[in-house]
């Protein structure tokens, strides 16, 4: 009898092993499923579209585009193909699946899509803007997170295929808003805020430096002013306008500000700084999917001229346009958060059923609201005096920059802002690359963008 009842057990027990290996096989082969249909050869994807409804990504093979309709956003939707990882469509490749565990797959009738917040006629106006120069351009909504414009050149249009690919210029298959860069005299915003939160208002507004078209530091560095002439005495205020490298390497040195604080307050806006680098520089933030570098930095000492540089916006200094624009943001807000940044809106099924919407999100506290609101005035201020000519019709807040690399060889131009208006709230981040080099201007391209957004 005891044995008959251990025998029952027993097989009650493989039973039950039984019927949960087969709920987790099949929980697998439903999760599973669309990534293999997906890279199926006699399978279709779905569509990706602007926030207008205009094709992006054809995953059917059945649209006619013009040629090269696509080459302002190629090198950021991607394809299927593999060529290019970190882009939309290969890192949300299952979202455009045309497949159903009950229903199959249909690769005719299917609803599959991912609708993004990009505007690809702007992208398209500011890609010309750039006159064929290389760089990139990003911008967004500062209250809702929405990207509307991020074009980088050179750039591919996918469906052209890849012929030729070993003798493509460098970066045409990269979107360069993603990857760090140097940024110039745009970093001076971040040493800006910085130095506020560290010192107040009153305590930023009440320091005055000299210049006289260099300054010597404590370690016997010269940090040169781009007026050899020198600005004089000046604040805060001035400084920024002028772009004065003297004014910030004695900011930097003051003993007032301790470069510990400093450093404490780049790590909170998101650089990974000095010895912190090992693992944090090599991280990312995400965007649906899509992976963008995060800024880094290099500060060992006050009066050393690296660290001075570094500050500054060359040196060892390195950012990526989208986070410069997304600082911009927290600005703007008068928040001290930065909205975060999103490039899908919504996601269909086979079905046309919505499987995904965007939510607004927001980071934590970078730095306080009064900060941010002295901030704002600041480059509210150089914009009203140095660029209502050249980028007319709106107010902007605003800070250039001019980065040296290739060991000073080339200069690339910057510039990063927003628009103070609640009904057109965009932010940005323009890079022109080898300035001298071309006719285009980036002013220019900031007002075409602007112009195409509007």
């Amino acid at each position: 009898m005891k044995s008959i009842k251990r025998c029952q057990l027993v097989i009650t027990v493989f039973l039950l092993l039984f019927i949960a290996g087969m709920g987790i096989l099949t929980a697998r082969i439903y999760k599973d499923a669309p990534f293999y249909i997906t890279h199926s050869d006699n399978y279709r994807l779905g569509k990706v579209y602007d926030r207008n409804k205009d094709i992006l990504f054809d995953g059917t093979g059945k649209e006619e585009l013009p040629y090269n309709h696509l080459i302002d956003v190629g090198n950021l939707i991607g394809d299927d193909k593999g060529q290019m990882e970190n882009t939309l469509v290969a890192q949300n490749i299952d979202k455009l699946s045309n497949y159903s565990f009950n229903g199959g797959i249909d690769n005719k009738n299917g609803k599959a899509a991912i609708y993004t917040t990009l505007d690809h006629k702007a992208n398209r106006a500011v890609y010309d803007a750039f006159m064929g120069a290389d760089g990139c351009a990003v911008a967004y909504n500062y209250k809702t997170g929405e990207i509307l414009v991020c074009t980088s050149l050179p750039n591919i249009d996918p469906r052209n295929g890849y012929e030729g690919i070993a003798n493509m210029k460098s970066g045409t298959l990269m979107s360069k808003a993603l990857y760090r860069t140097v940024p110039g005299s745009t970093q001076k915003v971040s040493t800006v805020i910085s130095a506020m939160e560290i010192l107040g208002c009153d305590g930023l507004f009440a320091k005055s430096y000299s210049c006289e078209g260099y300054y010597i530091n404590g370690s016997d560095g010269k940090i040169d002013c781009h007026n050899q002439w020198g600005h004089g005495s000046q604040e805060i205020q001035k400084a920024v306008e002028n772009s004065c490298n003297p004014f910030f390497a004695q900011l930097v040195e003051d003993p007032d500000l301790p470069l510990d604080e400093i450093k404490r307050m780049y790590t909170k806006l998101g650089y990974a700084v000095s010895d912190d680098k090992t693992e944090a520089e090599l991280q990312y933030f995400d965007i649906d999917g899509v992976q963008c570098e995060k800024a880094s930095t290099t500060l060992t000492d006050s009066s050393d001229f690296s660290t001075q540089w570094g500050c500054i916006g060359q040196g060892e200094t390195m950012a990526s346009p989208i986070q410069l624009m997304m600082w911009q943001s927290a600005i703007a807000n008068e928040s001290g958060k930065m909205t975060m940044p999103f490039l899908i809106n919504k996601v269909t099924d086979v079905d046309g059923n919505v499987t995904e919407k965007a939510k607004k999100n927001f980071s934590g506290q970078l730095f306080s609201k009064e900060t941010a609101s002295s901030v704002k005035q600041i480059l509210l201020t150089n914009g009203a005096n140095h660029y209502a000519n050249s980028i007319p019709g709106y107010t902007v807040g605003i800070k250039s920059g001019t980065a040296q690399v290739k060991h000073g060889a080339e200069e690339n131009a910057l510039l990063v802002g927003f628009v103070d208006d609640s009904d057109f709230p965009i932010a940005f981040c323009v890079v022109l690359e080898n300035k001298y080099s071309t006719a285009a201007v980036a002013e220019n391209i900031v007002t075409t963008m602007l112009n195409a957004l509007s």
